[in-house]
C-alpha cells in the first residue's frame, strides 16, 4: 500500500460522528422538501385560514415591591410582583413579577415582565403568558407584549398575539389582537 493510500484511509477513520448526523440531516431535510413538493395543493394549504380576532377591556393593576434577590442586589434594578383583573372581553387574573431600572420621574426607563393570565376570552377557557418589554426615553414610550408562545392551555391553547396598554389618567385599558387555532374535528 502506498503512502498516499494509506493517509486517505487514516483520514476516514478520523470522521467525526457528527459529520454523519449532519449529513443525516441533509438528506431528511431534501426528502421532506422533495416529499412536500409531491403532495397535492390540499395538503399544503389550510382550507380555513385562522381570522385574527379583536378583544378589549380595562384592567385594574396591584403592584407590590420585592426584595432584591441574588441577581439584582446591589443594583439599581427594581422587582415587583404585579397582581391584575381583567375586565371585558378577557375576563380574569393574572399574576407576574416585573423588573424595573431607571429614572421614570426624569422620563427614562425601562423594564421587562411575565404574567400568568387564568380565565376567558370570549368565552374561551384558559390561561396564557404574557411578556412585557418597555421603554421610555424623554417621555416617549415603546412597549411590546407579546402571548409567550405554547404557553396557552385549555381552550386558550396555541394562542399567540400582541397587546397594547394605556394609561390615561390612572385608568388601564388593553386590546389584545388574537388567533388561535380551530379546534380539530
Amino acid at each position: 500500500m502506498n503512502s498516499r493510500s494509506q493517509i486517505h484511509r487514516n483520514n476516514r477513520a478520523h470522521v467525526s460522528p457528527c459529520f454523519f448526523l449532519g449529513l443525516g440531516l441533509v438528506v431528511c431535510v431534501g426528502l421532506a422538501t422533495h416529499a412536500q413538493a409531491q403532495a397535492p395543493p390540499s395538503r399544503l394549504l389550510r382550507k380555513d385560514p385562522v381570522m385574527t380576532r379583536h378583544a378589549e377591556g380595562t384592567f385594574d393593576v396591584k403592584t407590590t415591591p420585592l426584595p432584591s434577590d441574588d441577581a439584582t442586589t446591589g443594583t439599581p434594578i427594581g422587582r415587583f410582583a404585579l397582581d391584575k383583573q381583567f375586565h371585558g372581553d378577557l375576563e380574569g387574573a393574572s399574576k407576574g413579577e416585573m423588573l424595573g431600572a431607571g429614572n421614570p420621574s426624569k422620563g427614562t426607563a425601562g423594564y421587562v415582565a411575565i404574567e400568568h393570565f387564568t380565565g376567558t376570552l370570549h368565552g374561551h377557557s384558559g390561561s396564557f403568558a404574557v411578556q412585557h418589554i418597555g421603554t421610555m426615553d424623554q417621555g416617549k414610550f415603546l412597549l411590546s407584549v407579546t402571548a409567550v408562545p405554547g404557553s396557552g392551555t385549555g381552550e386558550l391553547a396555541g394562542i399567540s398575539g400582541t397587546m397594547t396598554i394605556a394609561n390615561t389618567a390612572g385608568k388601564h385599558s388593553w386590546t389584545f389582537d388574537y388567533t388561535l387555532p380551530e379546534p380539530a374535528q
